[in-house]
């Protein structure tokens, strides 16, 4: 990341071809009246509906041509197995388009951004969508914490309870979907509750089911790209660790100069070998094969270079505690369900001296923390033998995917596709011609809204809105390379 934006940067990606506009549908409720008030939809204003919820507040509301966009709090119970031991404010948004048309369930799996965006699915059926912010993500926290009910059930609780709450309004198909760690909570949530959704729609998940067996992204990283990007890129980190005295200063004079400090990870040393060992992993994360041509000679680059190189990838801030801090629930989740990789680097052998550290290391050490290895393991066994309606999306250069989710013969209509050539950005639009029209053939279908034509011939299927360059832009935060 660039050191202007820091961790923050917006990729504009525009989805999909121009598809045919769905049939007038607009944010305006209809009239007491009116044909569709006589088949029994309300008149009433739809934000006085969303604030009926029982638990449901008003933070703000801000407009969007064609849509109603607001910004609430939903009150949740802390423990959805004991309620009554306290509640906490979950911060989630609605882009209310119509109540006739289907709903998008969207997560990242960390903060809910609250600036109108369309995700692709929401783009192929014109639809309505909920965001949802994950808990214990500030300020969508308890306080205090009690860091035991951070778990992928409670959330996947969290998400059925703002369904149940929001389908008396939203009453047609729903679509759940995610990138990243919010693919991964879109199929936690179709674990626990496979009678919420009508279809999911996971990007980029990863599926960490043996924490301890990480092979497949040794593999990975031996055959991304080409020999001659490898070996550039496997340069520069052994460079960096080579010069790792004269880059450490330049590291002491950065904190310093912006207030940083090391007491989570507990060194300045072990900071910086997190950040160049997340490299090119990162680099690949968020990068394109071009990208390549960007990157130093290591035999011949100058400190500064090296320095500059590693901080626009990896980025010396983020190991720091400010950095780490944000992200607390990310590492404690780690730690004790999802799991993390590490991966061998072999060229850098002799060079480092803690090789990839765990998640406990990037956690307040009075947070206490178990590993529960068994989580993954059926969440993984549930998808291969009950995945029903489930469309899985890869990039074929993302190193997330090197640890997938698969489909077993208990799998009914659904899919795992890899977008050629895609990074951590991969979507359904970047796929190969035939399974992209697969694909929204049966995101329309389940969203029962996929014309006659596409049902006749899913060749045919398009994206039903058309584009509009600030509602689909793709904001991705991008996050350190251990983070999905």
């Amino acid at each position: 990341m660039r050191k202007t934006l820091r961790w923050l940067l917006s990729l504009v990606v525009l989805i999909g071809g121009a598809g045919t506009t769905a049939s007038a549908a607009t944010a305006a409720e209809p009239a007491i009246g009116s044909p569709a008030a006589s088949k029994g939809v309300t008149s009433q204003d739809i934000k006085d509906r969303i604030l009926s919820v029982p638990g449901m507040s008003l933070i703000e509301e801000k407009p969007y041509t064609g849509y109603r966009y607001f910004v609430l709090n939903y009150t949740q119970p802390v423990d959805h197995r004991r309620p009554s031991k306290g509640t906490f404010k979950q911060r989630i948004t609605v882009l209310h388009k119509d109540t006739s048309r289907p709903t998008v369930f969207y997560t990242s799996g960390y903060n809910v951004g609250t600036t109108p965006r369309r995700r692709e699915p929401t783009q192929i059926v014109d639809g309505n969508q909920v965001d949802l912010e994950y808990r214990y993500f500030s300020p969508s926290r308890p306080d205090p914490a009690d860091w035991s009910k951070l778990d992928i059930w409670q959330a996947a609780s969290d998400q059925h309870r703002v369904f149940t709450a929001l389908k008396k309004i939203y009453g047609k198909k729903w679509i759940a979907t995610g990138g990243s760690k919010g693919g991964m909570t879109a199929t936690y949530y179709e674990r626990f509750y496979p009678r919420d959704m009508d279809g999911v729609v996971a990007y980029v998940a990863p599926n960490d089911v043996h924490n301890n067996e990480d092979s497949a992204y040794d593999r990975f990283f031996e055959k991304v790209g080409t020999a001659e990007c490898r070996d550039r890129l496997n340069a520069v980190q052994r460079e960096a660790l080579v010069r790792r005295d004269s880059l450490e200063a330049l590291y002491t004079k950065y904190a310093a100069d912006n207030g940083y400090t090391f007491k989570t990870i507990g060194s300045l040393d072990k900071a910086f070998e997190a950040v160049v060992l997340d490299y090119t992993w990162a680099f690949w994360q968020y990068s394109l094969a071009a990208d390549c041509e960007s990157i130093p000679a290591a035999a011949t680059a100058s400190d500064q270079q090296i320095w500059d190189s590693v901080d626009a990838i990896s980025g010396f801030s983020f190991y720091t505690d400010q950095g780490l801090e944000p992200y607390t629930p990310y590492y404690y989740q780690a730690g004790t369900e999802l799991g993390a990789p590490a991966i061998e680097l072999p060229h850098l052998k002799g060079l480092s001296r803690y090789g990839y550290q765990a998640p406990r290391n990037f956690v307040p050490r009075d947070i206490p923390m178990r590993f529960k290895p068994w989580v993954m393991d059926d969440v993984d066994s549930w998808v291969r033998h009950h995945a029903r309606q489930m469309l899985f999306v890869y990039g074929e250069n993302d190193p997330w995917g090197a640890e997938p989710f698969r489909l077993g013969k208990g799998a009914r209509d659904s899919y795992v596709f890899t977008a050629p050539g895609a990074n951590h950005g991969a979507n359904v639009a970047g796929l190969k011609a035939d399974q992209r029209a697969k694909a929204t053939a049966r995101i329309l279908e389940w969203a029962g809204v996929a014309p006659a034509a596409v049902q006749e011939n899913p060749a045919k299927a398009k994206r039903l809105t058309k584009p509009d360059t600030k509602l689909d832009k793709q904001d991705i935060e991008r996050e350190p390379a251990l983070r999905p």
